[in-house]
């Protein structure tokens, strides 16, 4: 019987990995791109009231009204566009994903984006049945506007994903470029503005000019990646389309109360972005100044670094593998080929944490 319900498994997701989650015990985690800083004990002491007051036994308000108001504020959406929540961006993705998926036609839909990118744009293309392609970026993680031109010509996508800046390599792409990108793209494009509080960069403002434009955020870098709650915003049409596909109550009561206050208390983590953005820059410098290492320049909460193969060199996975027993978790790209060919990515975390990781990192690459 097993193997009979296994059966209709389609192939294509037998065939995909799932996104693996690194176990962190023990170790200082700065693989996943978190805000190191929890919020003053005063305000979580008047968190805790509000939360209190929760009414558990009740569905949270469906369309979480009042969260999105604060949003609107916080973020600066222009006036008369739209807001819909996602339980964090990779659901907006499944639900954007979702909207155009043509199962029943017989054209190819297609979902593009820019290779090495983000990761969730590809794995759920596939879930949902649309073809992916990726453009690659030039080597040092630049559009190739060439290459990008003939590819929505030929593939015609229905969304375009702008990851702004890009992850995994920290960089926001030319905004003359995206603006092409913008005009020539014959369905959406959305801007993952998902680091914008490091990057202090957006295209928010742009949804004015372009109704084809969704620009897409998070809670989770700003410090609040246990809510899990992203959105995206663009004009309402589109918007309201997008949202017949939300699940009700996709926004808990607990995220509802918990996002609307700490957003009364903005400035908070506007105050520990600008501390990760200043040790961002000294930790770019300490690496910089190692042998061994190709480090590139980041407007996001982490830096990509590639560790050169010269002679008697360790290798990417060996420095991995020595950081790691250094008692700091980092990410491996595990890559042989291709641009992210012997890199390793590090989330940029608190003074004591970049000290402990800078620490390892210079015992693994005198290793010999």
């Amino acid at each position: 019987m097993l193997e009979k319900s296994l059966n209709w498994i389609r192939p294509v997701i037998k065939e995909i990995q799932a996104y693996h989650v690194a176990d962190a015990s023990g170790l200082i985690k700065l693989d996943a791109m978190e805000n190191p800083y929890q919020l003053p004990d005063d305000l979580k002491s008047k968190l805790q009231v509000e939360l209190s007051k929760a009414d558990l036994n009740r569905y949270p308000d469906p369309s979480a009204s009042r969260l999105r108001e604060k949003l609107s504020q916080v973020m600066q959406v222009p006036a008369g566009k739209s807001i819909v929540l996602g339980n964090g961006s990779d659901e907006l993705i499944q639900m954007l994903a979702m909207a155009v998926a043509d199962h029943e036609g017989d054209n190819d839909v297609c979902l593009m984006s820019f290779d090495p990118g983000f990761v969730m744009y590809k794995m759920i293309a596939a879930f949902v049945g649309l073809e992916y392609v990726g453009v690659p970026l030039r080597d040092d993680f630049t559009i190739d506007m060439e290459k990008t031109r003939r590819s929505i010509q030929q593939n015609s996508p229905a969304i375009i994903f702008v990851a702004y800046p890009n992850n995994p390599s920290a960089n926001c792409y030319s905004e003359k470029d995206i603006e092409e990108i913008i005009a020539l793209a014959p369905g959406m494009v959305v801007l993952d503005e998902a680091y914008h509080p490091f990057a202090q960069s957006s295209f928010m403002d742009r949804l004015t000019r372009y109704d084809n434009l969704l620009v897409m955020r998070t809670v989770s870098k700003m410090g609040l990646a246990g809510l899990r709650m992203g959105l995206l915003c663009g004009h309402p049409d589109i918007i309201r389309e997008i949202d017949k596909i939300r699940l009700p109550y996709n926004i808990n009561v607990l995220t509802q109360i918990s996002a609307e206050f700490v957003l009364d208390n903005v400035e908070v983590l506007n105050q520990q972005a600008k501390l990760i953005r200043d040790e961002r820059e000294l930790l770019m410098t300490k690496m910089s100044a190692m042998s061994g290492l190709q480090v590139f320049p980041s407007q996001a909460n982490f830096i990509l670094f590639r560790v050169l193969n010269g002679e008697g060199a360790e290798s990417a996975n060996d420095v991995f593998d020595s950081i790691k027993k250094s008692g700091v978790l980092i990410k491996n790209m595990k890559a042989d080929t291709g641009l992210l060919k012997d890199c390793l990515r590090v989330t940029v975390g608190s003074p004591e944490e970049n000290q402990a990781f800078v620490s390892a990192l210079s015992k693994a690459m005198n290793i010999r």
